[in-house]
């Protein structure tokens, strides 16, 4: 018996000469609407689906291909007596080939469009054949891939397709399952229903394979989510070696936080945490001022600026001392990439990336933990009306050193403090077990800048050492989210010693 393929795809690259090989081999050809044409018009023999389900298409399209004529062939088992006896029957015969790719849902919601556009693009005809044609793997050989195409023909052509069979049927899942991840979370969201329903959906697209992974004993790779808000993900890279998993993780971290600055702003980060941060009057000196914060953490680091990155900055990147894994942007002028590309000494190890910056809107953050994940919205401040609750009132200048530690304070792991002015990041103490050590790390970087500067805690103090430790380096004024059983005694300790602070009423645990 002749041999038949069902082709059927929306993404056309290489159809025809996928046809024409099979066409060589013998196959008979079943094909529907603009598949057809196209290897019609190409010169070989097509047989319109509709000549073997004897029905028409129907509902402009919607039911072309669910017929017992094609999910019979597709689903009988030739190897068991029963299906071929039913199928003989019935008038059925195998498909032994399918060529499926699905409507482009995708990049219906991508542009703009209405929700009556979105339903149109959702394919069911499709997923349902590749369903029933990778079920079916011990018979049928299902493509969804063009770029599989070549690789399947010689096997057919070969006589070792069924060594690959089950290969292409968990692909073609993989193609169903991400296709309709996209639907449900689209739908969710139009629908104005909770994200976090009683299951999650969530496909994501490789992008990036990378060498390793966290370390090189770790694989990896660097997936899109094509219906999340774009930010370093789909950075494009202007230069440099190949990006890692830790160049792509650190680069997130002084991106998010770039984010949060005002214009021009730069920030620097090391291992996820921040190591500088600045708001000037150029992104030259944003960075200069970044940078000396803490030279020996950005020696190595990535850098950050939330605008297009020019001469000046790059002179000031460039300078002999500096060395740079990562620099992000939302742009470089033509010279200031010259500059880099040119810098003798670094050749090719600086990664130039530019990225557009992620929207201040809450999302969804999802971490992986050994058998599941953890799931919630990502943290974007609330907003809450602050309180100054001691005696002293903040003067302008340390509401705006408070103002701007508090937009750096959720991009540091707790326990997190941060001391600086209102235009510069003087100290960190990140990732610590007890508060008060953060504290102590965050004045021994800042030294001497400490004297009248400003200190922000991610969480409230349990006790009043933070305070004092503070006060012991100069610190004026303290900014924290309040909540604790010992606020009173905080509060008491901070009048005591003439300090000011205020409570956020809002907490920026990272972990």
């Amino acid at each position: 018996m002749k041999q038949r393929a069902l082709l059927s795809v929306t993404d056309k690259t290489g159809i025809v000469d996928f046809a024409k090989g099979l066409n060589d081999l013998g196959f008979e050809l079943i094909s529907t609407g603009g598949t057809a044409k196209a290897i019609r018009d190409a010169g070989l023999p097509v047989k319109d689906v509709s000549e073997v389900t004897g029905f028409p298409e129907m509902l402009d399209g919607r039911v072309k291909t669910l017929h017992p004529m094609v999910h019979g062939g597709l689903l009988g088992d030739t190897r068991l007596d029963s299906h071929v006896l039913a199928m003989a029957e019935a008038g059925i015969e195998p498909i032994t080939v399918l060529a499926v790719n699905l409507y482009a849902f995708e990049q219906t919601v991508s542009r703009p469009h209405c929700v009556d556009e979105a339903t149109e693009s959702i394919d069911i005809g499709g997923p349902a054949m590749i369903r029933a044609a990778s079920k079916n793997w011990a018979n049928v050989t299902v493509v969804v891939d063009p770029a599989d195409y070549d690789a399947v023909l010689k096997s057919l052509a070969d006589g070792t397709a069924q060594a690959g069979r089950l290969a292409l049927s968990a692909k073609a899942f993989r193609h169903t399952a991400f296709y309709d991840s996209m639907i449900s979370r689209y739908l969710t969201r139009v629908a104005g229903e909770s994200p976090y329903s009683e299951t999650m959906t969530v496909g994501y697209r490789k992008a990036v394979p990378f060498r390793y992974g966290e370390n090189p004993h770790q694989s990896g790779a660097l997936y899109h989510d094509p219906l999340g808000s774009h930010g370093l993900a789909q950075a494009e890279q202007m230069w440099g070696l190949e990006l890692g998993y830790n160049n792509l993780n650190d680069a997130d971290g002084a991106w998010e936080l770039v984010a949060d600055l005002p214009v021009p702003a730069c920030a620097i980060t090391k291992h996820g945490n921040p190591c500088g941060a600045s708001v000037a009057k150029s992104y030259g000196e944003a960075f200069r001022q970044a940078r000396d914060s803490d030279p020996i953490s950005a020696f190595g680091g990535v850098v950050a600026i939330n605008g297009i990155l020019d001469e000046e900055a790059a002179e000031a990147m460039i300078e002999k001392g500096n060395k740079l894994d990562v620099v992000i942007a939302t742009g470089y002028t033509e010279t200031a990439l010259e500059m880099f590309k040119t810098r003798k000494g670094w050749g090719q190890e600086v990664r130039l990336l530019t990225a557009p910056l992620p929207p201040a809107e809450s999302g969804v953050a999802i971490r992986t933990i050994r058998g599941g994940a953890l799931i919630q919205d990502t943290d974007e401040d609330p907003g809450y009306e602050w309180k100054v609750v001691t005696q002293k009132q903040p003067t302008e200048e340390q509401m705006a050193a408070m103002k701007f530690l508090w937009k750096i304070i959720p991009h540091v792991k707790s326990n997190a403090i941060v001391v600086g002015n209102g235009t510069r990041l003087l100290g960190v103490g990140a990732g610590q077990m007890n508060r008060v050590q953060s504290v102590r790390l965050a004045l021994e970087q800042a030294g001497e800048a400490s004297k009248g500067a400003a200190l922000a805690s991610d969480a409230f103090f349990p006790f009043s050492d933070s305070v004092e430790t503070a006060a012991s380096a100069g610190i004026a004024c303290l900014v924290q989210p309040g909540g604790s059983k010992k606020d009173g005694d905080v509060i008491a300790k901070a009048d005591e010693l003439g300090l000011v602070m205020c409570f956020t009423g809002v907490r920026h645990f990272r972990h």
